[in-house]
């Protein structure tokens, strides 16, 4: 388990990312709501940011809101699942396979421009004296995925492949890094050949001045993806349901630290606002799944 992984799973069950916010209506769970967040950027970087946006939310709900930064993109689904959340930020992937085994409901993301739905792009990419120039030299290469459940990391790198005549599975050395932030540095460390590289990550790297366009040769880009849902558990009491529902599609996030905005912005929300997002959103990620024959149960 990496050491990031390790600080959040300890403040977890220390309880030292949970924030308290006024009595106002009825809390399920005896009064605590469990905010789940995948590892899409390394926990010391992501908990101040969503510390700050659990405490908004739950001043906003008059609940408890509970933190928890999960060690995987399945480990938050299972959490859902096991009726350990009762909402939470999931990659589209990750969302199309809980929406399936654990009843999440979109219903929320983050706004781009014009009010609308931010999104996304994925790409492949390898660095200047790898030896790779073109998509067809990957093959038998090694190459970095982020995270089998994830979107950017996984699901389009592996589209990409395909259309280019190479099995995203067996025709490159592929390594699970574990999220796009270890990717990158894979790719950044010369660790890797190849692999994948999501926009929302070269904008955090950027934030960090941790990019060089110069060191990266892009081979292969996506078409735009829609964001990350904040989804909530459908089996909640109607009521709440709709509380939670009206709080997360309309967070006005200038209301957040500097820092906080900062991060969020360079991760494709430039209103640094939510806006409603419904489940048929996400149909392309499962046409997707279906056109690669990806079983979802074995991720």
């Amino acid at each position: 388990m990496k050491v990031s992984n390790v600080l959040a799973a300890v403040l977890f069950a220390a309880g030292l990312v949970s924030v308290t916010a006024h009595a106002a209506g009825t809390c399920p769970n005896d009064g605590v709501v469990r905010f789940g967040v995948e590892p899409y950027e390394s926990a010391q970087r992501m908990l101040p940011v969503y510390e700050d946006l659990a405490k908004m939310i739950g001043d906003k709900i008059g609940c408890k809101v509970q933190l928890y930064v999960a060690t995987s993109y399945n480990a938050e689904i299972e959490a859902m699942r096991n009726n350990k959340l009762e909402f939470g930020e999931f990659g589209p992937l990750g969302y199309v396979l809980a929406h399936q085994v654990a009843h999440a409901q979109a219903v929320a993301t983050f706004a781009g421009t014009q009010g609308k739905p931010a999104t996304y792009y994925a790409s492949i990419v390898t660095w200047p004296g790898s030896g790779v120039k073109t998509l067809a030299d990957i093959k038998g290469r090694s190459f970095a995925y982020a995270d089998p459940a994830s979107t950017s990391g996984h699901l389009f790198p592996a589209f990409g492949l395909s259309k280019n005549g190479i099995d995203p599975d067996k025709g490159v050395k592929g390594v699970y890094a574990g999220s796009h932030t270890a990717s990158f540095e894979a790719l950044r460390n010369h660790k890797v050949d190849a692999g994948e590289l999501n926009s929302e990550e070269i904008e955090s790297a950027k934030l960090h001045n941790e990019y060089d366009p110069s060191a990266y040769v892009t081979l292969w880009k996506s078409e735009p993806i829609p964001l990350d849902p904040l989804a909530i558990r459908g089996d909640l009491p109607d009521d709440f349901k709709a509380r939670l529902t009206s709080v997360l599609s309309s967070l006005d996030l200038h209301q957040l630290p500097e820092a906080d905005q900062k991060f969020l912005a360079s991760n494709e929300n430039p209103e640094l606002r939510t806006v409603p997002q419904t489940d048929a959103a996400y149909d392309q990620i499962r046409d997707l799944v279906s056109t690669l024959h990806i079983d979802l149960a074995k991720l």
